[in-house]
């Protein structure tokens, strides 16, 4: 059987996961992430767990990085998890169980809407959340959200689901490492680094029978991958390869309400709409499909690493990510002659409507992304240790096409725009140290740093020569053109300290120096160009634990945390007039973040209560502006969320080899002044819903079965700040949901493993302003040497 899966070191990846819940304490803090796996020792090398002051000090396997010694929540899901319980088909799936998350992932493949949704942050909120893989930044604050006709997901696509080692959530902006946009939560991936030689190769197929208005077919995704790594005395190094093939289902509906028709018999007569109500309740047509993604998308990872001496190593990761997308639509509406009908003047049921060219809009996107990564660190076990690390992401190639004719015509050409974001990107620089003063009252562990992350944005969008599909630029016939600069220099330190046998404090200070400058907005008559801008802040950060009793643990957080604007809402004109669209004068968001928590460990799992409370002043979001008809970002004046979380994980409950897991949380988040929109005062928050939960329970019989079913329910939700939307279950919706998802898996023998799951098992129905996926299947296999 698969050696990484034996059901001791399964035990052991439990152990690991209950000490991550309890806030454990690593011999190494946060700047210096883990040593155990850099100098060679496995889980079966080192002793099991050590309770102290209800931390946990695991010194075995692959810990995560995260401060575990601030007591504050932090969950987890290690390989052996995320292989037994999840259909992982991208990265963002390892998330899929934790408490208060959810990715807001349309489809297998999706790279440009999947935004991380945390407590007290909705799913247009990418900002509000700090996503890194091996300490290399891969949340995308170019912008917030989706803008500009680009997205600002993390770049979730530069991990795949095979090489990740385990994965870890710190919830709240309670570590002074962190910049601001960790208010919601931090995600740390750890991937592979082997320690002997390995070698693994997988396959994967998926299915989708979709239904949806006149929508009725299947949708299909492949995924292959490969993986070869091995150490050989101060050398070790990973390679990995991935394919993913995906079609996923219609996105976005081309529609008009029924009241925008002219009373008449003018235009063709067509059949084929589906009538229904919008968000609003009113009435309207479903013409056809706009967005249906047809996806090719490569993934190569190059991980160096050199042990230097016997306490420093460099590490180098170098990530490449390739996407071919087709955006494809479908209408419904057929002439009296059978054939569909894509533009024009269209009649129905006595009124008429004129369809723009592009209302069945299609799109390719052809993107060459690079990631790069280099770190020093040392480790002595002494006084002091530092790391130095670096970090780029580069848009090497990163080009949308579009045709500005209507179909059938731009199925073969015609005219169109180019949109272009070559050498858009961000870099980081960090210095960081650890210092364990001796002589002093207590226990001391000061972590301090010093850094820099930059950022530029440049959407440049002009008319095309010849055919939207292949001609080129006309650098004369400029549609937009967007970018600018951000840059934040910070400084910070934090001590935990164990001052008494039972008590430990975590007293940080952050401070960050932001800059906006090169901001420019353009369009083919105007060009606007904006000042340079600086702000400097500090955030606090504080925490204390008790240990109440030998398995109950009190503890509680609070920090402060300032989420600078991005380039994209500060300067991101999309359409209208420019002034009206981008505010390049967007104050920054100001949140303090408390929470606490009780846990008790059962022995054989892990009962977690938290409550937690989040206000936030000049909230960033996008909303009208007074007196017009047109949207921007927007500063809100105070938005606060206050709510319970609960949350347990246990193994071999109630029998042997049956693990249970769970989470219930409330959050009553709402606007409480907004001076730009009076009536979202009082209303909730845009996609933060009052209740969610998830659930599983994992049955292995012996060491080759092991049988999961799992849920997530999520509760009503609102996209507008004034909760005008109040029909959720349709296009624009974002609606309640729950689903039920299965998956068995099958040690067949040493080398080969395979699995098959079913995700929304029930099939449900369920929006997100666009439609959820139907009930999935989905199976695999795996051989690993």
């Amino acid at each position: 059987m698969n050696p990484s899966l034996h059901p001791r070191a399964a035990e052991r990846a439990r152990l690991s996961r209950l000490a991550l819940r309890a806030g454990l304490s690593l011999p190494l803090a946060l700047p210096l992430g883990t040593w155990a796996q850099q100098a060679g020792t496995t889980a079966a090398d080192t002793p099991e767990r050590v309770k102290s002051l209800g931390v946990v000090t695991v010194t075995g396997g692959q810990p995560t990085s995260l401060p575990t010694q601030i007591p504050t929540t932090i969950e987890g899901v290690t390989r052996e998890e995320i292989a037994t319980r999840i259909n992982a088909t991208d990265s963002e799936d390892a998330l899929k169980y934790l408490p208060s998350l959810l990715v807001r992932k349309r489809y297998i493949g999706d790279y440009n809407h999947a935004i991380l949704s945390t407590r007290a942050s909705g799913t247009g909120n990418s900002a509000r959340s700090a996503v890194y893989a091996d300490g290399i930044l891969l949340s995308n604050y170019l912008g917030n959200g989706i803008a500009n006709g680009t997205n600002f997901a993390p770049r979730w696509g530069l991990v795949s689901p095979e090489e990740i080692e385990r994965v870890d959530v710190m919830y709240g902006p309670f570590s002074a490492a962190y910049p601001g946009n960790s208010a919601g939560a931090v995600v740390d991936y750890v991937t592979r680094m082997p320690t002997k030689l390995e070698a693994h190769v997988s396959a994967g197929y998926s299915s989708q029978p979709n239904q949806l208005y006149n929508t009725s077919k299947t949708f299909n995704g492949w995924q292959t991958s490969a993986s070869l790594g091995s150490r050989a005395g101060d050398w070790s190094w990973w390679i990995h390869l991935n394919r993913t093939r995906s079609e996923g289902q219609p996105l976005t509906f081309t529609t008009a309400t029924v009241a925008s028709g002219t009373p008449g018999r003018a235009g063709t007569p067509v059949t084929g709409w589906v009538g229904g109500l919008n968000t609003t309740n009113t009435p309207w047509y479903i013409l056809g499909t706009g967005t249906a993604y047809q996806t090719v998308q490569d993934q190569a990872k190059l991980k160096l690493a050199y042990d230097i001496t016997p306490t420093l190593r460099a590490s180098y990761t170098l990530g490449w990510w390739q996407n071919s997308s087709e955006g494809r639509p479908a209408s419904y509406l057929t002439g009296p002659n059978g054939l569909p009908v894509y533009s024009g003047t269209v009649n129905i049921l006595g009124r008429s409507y004129t369809l723009a060219p592009t209302a069945f809009p299609l799109t390719n996107d052809d993107q060459t992304h690079l990631m790069h990564g280099l770190s020093l660190k040392s480790r002595t076990e002494g006084v002091f240790d530092w790391e130095l690390a670096a970090s780029l992401y580069d848009y090497r190639k990163d080009q949308q096409r579009a045709p500005t004719v209507a179909l059938p015509l731009a199925a073969y050409g015609g005219a169109g725009t180019l949109q272009d974001q070559d050498g858009t990107g961000w870099h980081t620089l960090a210095a960081k140290g650890t210092w364990r003063p001796q002589g002093l009252h207590g226990a001391h562990i000061v972590d301090f740093g010093v850094g820099r992350d930059a950022y530029k944005l440049a959407i440049a969008k002009n008319n095309v020569v010849g055919s939207w599909i292949d001609g080129p630029v006309n650098p004369l016939s400029l549609v937009s053109n967007v970018g600018g600069r951000t840059q934040t220099v910070s400084a910070w330190a934090q001590d935990a300290w164990r001052f008494a046998p039972r008590w430990k404090a975590v007293l940080g200070l952050r401070w960050e120096d932001w800059q906006a400058e090169d901001g420019l907005s353009a369009s083919a008559t105007s060009t606007l160009r904006y000042a340079r801008r600086s702000e400097s802040h500090l955030s606090p950060k504080a925490a204390l634990a008790f240990q109440a009793t030998d398995d109950t643990v009190i503890k509680a957080s609070v920090g402060r945390a300032v989420r600078f604007p991005t380039v994209g809402e500060l300067y991101g004109a999309t359409s209208g007039t420019l002034s009206f669209v981008n505010d390049p004068t967007l104050k920054p968001e100001k949140s303090w973040t408390g929470e606490l928590s009780a846990e008790k460990d059962l022995g054989n799992g892990l009962l977690r209560a938290t409550l937690f409370h989040e206000t936030t002043r000049d909230a960033l979001f996008s909303q009208l502006v007074p007196g017009t008809t047109t949207s921007r970002v927007q500063n809100v004046d105070k938005v606060r969320t206050t709510g319970v979380e609960l949350a347990y994980t246990g193994t071999d409950v109630l029998m042997r080899g049956l693990d249970l897991g769970g989470s219930l949380t409330f959050a009553d988040s709402r606007t409480v002044a907004n001076a730009a929109n009076p009536a979202s005062v009082g209303k909730w928050q845009p996609r933060v819903p009052r209740w969610r939960s998830t659930v599983y329970a994992t049955y292995r019989p012996d060491d080759r079965w092991s049988f999961t079913v799992a849920a997530r329910y999520s509760g009503r939700q609102y996209s507008n700040l004034d909760n005008s939307d109040v029909n959720a279950d349709a296009y624009f919706g974002a609606s309640k949901y729950f689903t039920v998802d299965t998956r068995v898996r099958w040690q067949i023998d040493r080398h080969f493993s395979a699995a098959f799951g079913i995700d929304n098992l029930n099939n449900a129905q369920y929006w997100n302003f666009h439609p959820y996926p139907q009930r999935t299947y989905t199976a695999s296999l795996q051989w690993d040497l």
